[in-house]
C-alpha cells in the first residue's frame, strides 16, 4: 500500500494549491511534486510566489511564504485520470472540512476535473472562478504535470502569476 502524502497546510494562508492527487514517485517520496518531469515549483517561483525555486525535499517551506498544498484525492496514481468519479465524489466532505478549518484565502485547483468534480459545474474557465468555495477564493490553474502537454512552462507561469498578482493587490480601506 502507498503512503499518504502529509498536507502542508496551516490556517490562515493567503493560497492553498490544491492537486488533483499525488504522483507515485511523490507518494513514495514523502514530497510533494517531487516527479522529475512536474513544472510546480519553478513555476511557482518564476511567477513570483517564492524568491528562489523550493526544491521537493524542502516542500515544507512553502509554509513560510503563507501558501499550503494538499489534493483533492489522497490515493497516489501514475495519471490523474486513472482516478474514478466516485472518489472525487468520496473527497469532497474531507475536503470541505479541511477548509473550513484551516480558512486559505484563496484555493488553487491545480486542472480542471477536482474542481469540476467539488463543483458540480460541466465546465469552468481557467482563472478565477465567480463563487466562494468554503469561504475562499477560488482560482483554476493548469495542472503543472509533465504529463499535461497541452500548456508550457511559460504559458504555466503566465497562468500562475495572475494569480499571484490578484493576491498581491493591497485591499482598499474604506
Amino acid at each position: 500500500m502507498l503512503p499518504i502524502l502529509t498536507d502542508l497546510i496551516a490556517s490562515n494562508l493567503s493560497v492553498v494549491f490544491c492537486g488533483i492527487n499525488p504522483g507515485l514517485k511523490s507518494a513514495w517520496d514523502g514530497h510533494h511534486f517531487s516527479g522529475r518531469s512536474n513544472r510546480f515549483w519553478k513555476a511557482l517561483h518564476l511567477a513570483g510566489f517564492t524568491p528562489h525555486q523550493i526544491e521537493p525535499l524542502n516542500d515544507a517551506s512553502i509554509l513560510d511564504f503563507g501558501y499550503g498544498l494538499t489534493t483533492a484525492v489522497e490515493r497516489a496514481t501514475v495519471r490523474a485520470d486513472e482516478l474514478s468519479k466516485d472518489e472525487f465524489a468520496d473527497s469532497i466532505e474531507a475536503f470541505k472540512i479541511k477548509m473550513a478549518r484551516f480558512q486559505p484565502k484563496y484555493i488553487a485547483f491545480l486542472g480542471k476535473p477536482a474542481y469540476i468534480a467539488f463543483s458540480g459545474k460541466k465546465q469552468i474557465l481557467w482563472g478565477p472562478q465567480p463563487e466562494d468555495f468554503c469561504g475562499a477564493k477560488v482560482w483554476v490553474l493548469p495542472n503543472p504535470s509533465g504529463l499535461n502537454r497541452g500548456f508550457t512552462l511559460n504559458d504555466l507561469i503566465t497562468h500562475y502569476k495572475e494569480l499571484y498578482e490578484a493576491i498581491s493587490k493591497p485591499t482598499a480601506i474604506i
